[in-house]
């Protein structure tokens, strides 16, 4: 059965080294089902949600380039189910990504969501556009209040995708999905703090030092 992610990844020399490791025949004979032919509404959600991804080029002299995008959630857009798009702005002018995408336009894309330990891994060619040249596109990749420098365009056309599992995904937060999980709590603790006050008054306690109480006969 097909394995669209793996039928692109699985050379010769990935066979031999599964074979070395005793699962060649595993794939040799896979019986499942993982050509998606485009990104349905779950990849898409899950996309909109990123607020940034890592994408690996390779140079003409054959070395791989990991570099890490990043801005706000969603400016990796979906523009159909078989393209992305996104904004390249302005940022140590190394241009090592574009250079290498304009020698071979193979790149791999790893979406982390690292709160619910999930990746999705992306093959795609990569295309640059020229953002002058059509404003109206060009629109569709702005985020609104964001102050970086947009230069070009990348379109990602998909060639194949697909999920991997959790397992040594180390769950992290961001300050911003820290602060959301802690709106109930610090709700709850100004409850608490509300109805200790209320006691104190009821009650006639006043607090002389931290950990000391004296209370006053009413």
């Amino acid at each position: 059965m097909a394995y669209g992610f793996l039928d692109i990844a699985r050379t010769e020399s990935v066979k031999a080294a599964q074979a070395a490791n005793g699962v060649g025949a595993y794939w040799d004979n896979f019986k499942g089902h993982r050509e998606f032919s485009g990104f349905t509404a779950a990849e898409t959600a899950f996309i909109a949600a990123r607020d940034s991804f890592y994408m690996a080029s390779v140079s003409d002299t054959g070395w791989p380039y990991v570099q890490h995008r990043g801005g706000p959630a969603g400016f990796l857009r979906v523009i159909d189910e078989k393209t992305l798009a996104f904004a390249d702005f302005r940022g140590n002018r190394q241009y090592i990504s574009l250079g290498n995408i304009n020698a071979n336009d193979r790149v791999a894309l790893f979406l982390m969501d690292y709160p619910n330990r999930r990746r999705l891994k992306i093959y795609a060619r990569a295309e640059v556009k020229d953002l002058t040249a059509d404003p109206a596109f060009a629109e569709k990749l702005m985020t609104r209040g964001y102050k970086g420098k947009p230069e070009r365009a990348f379109i990602l056309h998909l060639e194949a995708f697909d999920w991997n599992c959790s397992q040594h995904i180390t769950q992290r937060f961001t300050e911003a999905e820290i602060d959301q999980a802690l709106t109930p709590v610090r709700a709850r603790i100004a409850q608490l703090e509300a109805e200790n006050k209320m006691l104190r008054e009821k009650f006639g306690i006043v607090t002389k030092e931290p950990g000391k109480e004296e209370q006053h006969a009413s």
